[in-house]
């Protein structure tokens, strides 16, 4: 749901058709899971060394600077006189700084592939939710929960999908997000409205995300 920590619980609720206590229909689900798809990060194929070295010099900026040093190279080649060798200085220098480039480009490109694939580590195996065809809360595969779903997450538990707190059965809720949102501390939660459809995630303090960890909160994605 589209900036969901801007609306109320009840209309959250409403746009995806769903009771607080007893969840998704098996039809509800199986709608939404075909519109949606599986809860998990998608999976993208890692680009090679070649390709990420080319990406580095499709940049315009990078691209002039490479042909002037291919004039500069040309110019110093038919230089003639004791000036010769200094000639070639400047396109080499302008070469190694492309080539520097170049490595730290695609450095940081290998840096946040791995970095997605680190966090695959951390979403959780399984999931509660309330559905229908059950009386009592039933543990599912997290990548089976789907938008609309109802949500129980206890103290230790990993938050199994980005969530849209609907109660909190507690005094407080309290979050650790430091792998997400890089805060020290854990983050108190609450089920008001969040104004700002551009809030970042930190401002979100009506939402649980799928790297977080430890609440006690009955939510909806």
């Amino acid at each position: 749901m589209e900036n969901g920590h801007t609306k109320t619980t009840e209309e959250c609720l409403a746009y995806f058709g769903v009771s607080e206590l007893t969840g998704l229909s098996p039809e509800q689900v199986k709608k939404n899971f075909d519109k949606y798809g599986p809860n998990e990060l998608p999976a993208e194929e890692g680009k090679t060394l070649w390709q990420l070295v080319v990406e580095q010099f499709e940049d315009l900026l990078v691209r002039i600077l490479l042909l002037a040093a291919c004039i500069s190279f040309v110019l110093a080649w038919f230089e003639e006189g004791e000036e010769t060798v200094t000639a070639f200085v400047e396109p080499f220098v302008i070469l190694l700084i492309l080539i520097a480039n170049a490595v730290v480009g695609v450095w940081q490109e290998r840096n946040a592939e791995d970095a997605i694939e680190a966090l695959k580590e951390y979403e959780p195996e399984m999931g509660k939710v309330y559905r229908t065809d059950k009386k009592l809360v039933q543990r599912i595969k997290a990548r089976e929960i789907v938008p609309g779903d109802i949500v129980e997450v206890a103290v230790g538990d990993k938050v199994p999908a980005d969530i849209r707190i609907i109660k909190i059965i507690s005094t407080t809720l309290r979050v650790d997000q430091s792998i997400l949102t890089g805060e020290s501390v854990s983050v108190i939660k609450h089920t008001d409205p969040v104004p700002d459809p551009r809030a970042v995630n930190q401002d979100k303090k009506n939402m649980l995300f799928s790297v977080s960890h430890r609440g006690d909160a009955r939510s909806a994605p």
